[in-house]
């Protein structure tokens, strides 16, 4: 089942977010039937920088390259704004597309962008946003490669105007929606009552972010079809080295720390190491 037959199935998606195919591979061993590549969590581990538009078009393509090549879930991709005007958004797209996106997802800000749960963004015209949006739809090659349509203007010019944003873009036949940084429950709810019937709609949860954190199942009730968990990842794992790597400067060993870890085995398994190498077998003369 691809991704569109997917968001045409009744029950909430939960996408968490990923940063590499190693992450990847372990959200797919879990159980998840989509992934985020998160534009956010490629700047804080590939770069050790802010989400603040440093990361380029090229270095998002590679990482979803690696992640599609070794996972089969589909995988939803963060394209910022495009990375330019129109002519630079199709060729996002295109690339994008051909590194195996299911989604792609393109954003209102002007550039450079910045996090959306970051203070001191700023949005395009809507115009300009909706020539993006229509010379994306014009790149990609299938339909079942999807474009979804985020919305910064909550923080910019308010809820109201996100909301005529939101119709705009949803009239340029774009395949979902995705207003960031909503306030509220009650904002939640007149975004779906509005949206939810007509397109799939996105809700973003970022941990200590402008948005009430709620359950996946407790968002599709309000009408949401597809829930991202972004960043939690990259949280995740910045705690999880923070404490190794004190235990380790600490007693200049691992061994206090190994309850909390894998050995070299049972890291060869979740990559597939005994698997990967009796298939090279066959290729041995």
């Amino acid at each position: 089942m691809n991704l569109k037959q997917r968001l045409n199935q009744p029950q909430v998606l939960l996408a968490p977010g990923v940063y590499d195919a190693f992450s990847a591979l372990i959200a797919e061993q879990a159980g998840f039937e989509a992934l985020y590549l998160s534009g956010a969590s490629i700047a804080y581990t590939l770069l050790g920088r802010s989400d603040i538009g440093l990361t380029t078009a090229t270095e998002v393509a590679n990482t979803l390259a690696h992640i599609t090549d070794r996972v089969r879930t589909p995988v939803i991709v963060d394209a910022d704004t495009g990375f330019g005007n129109a002519l630079n958004t199709q060729r996002t797209v295109r690339d994008f597309e051909r590194a195996g996106a299911a989604m792609i997802q393109l954003e209102d800000q002007t550039f450079p962008k910045r996090c959306g749960h970051l203070d001191g963004k700023g949005v395009v015209d809507v115009a300009e946003m909706e020539g993006k949006l229509r010379a994306a739809l014009d790149a990609r090659h299938s339909s079942d490669t999807l474009i979804l349509a985020r919305t910064d203007a909550v923080a910019v010019e308010g809820f109201e105007a996100a909301l005529e944003r939101a119709e705009r873009y949803l009239a340029c036949g774009v395949d979902a929606l995705f207003i960031e940084a909503v306030r509220t429950p009650e904002q939640m709810n007149i975004a779906c009552q509005q949206f939810a019937q007509r397109i799939p709609m996105l809700a973003n949860m970022v941990e200590g972010g402008k948005t009430p954190v709620q359950s996946a199942d407790a968002l599709g009730q309000r009408g949401y079809k597809i829930v991202i968990f972004p960043g939690g990842t990259a949280r995740a794992v910045a705690h999880t080295l923070q404490g190794y790597y004190a235990s380790l400067h600490q007693h200049q060993t691992t061994l206090p720390w190994q309850n909390q870890m894998l050995d070299f085995d049972s890291l060869n398994a979740v990559i597939g190491t005994p698997e990967l190498l009796a298939h090279g077998k066959q290729y041995e003369s």
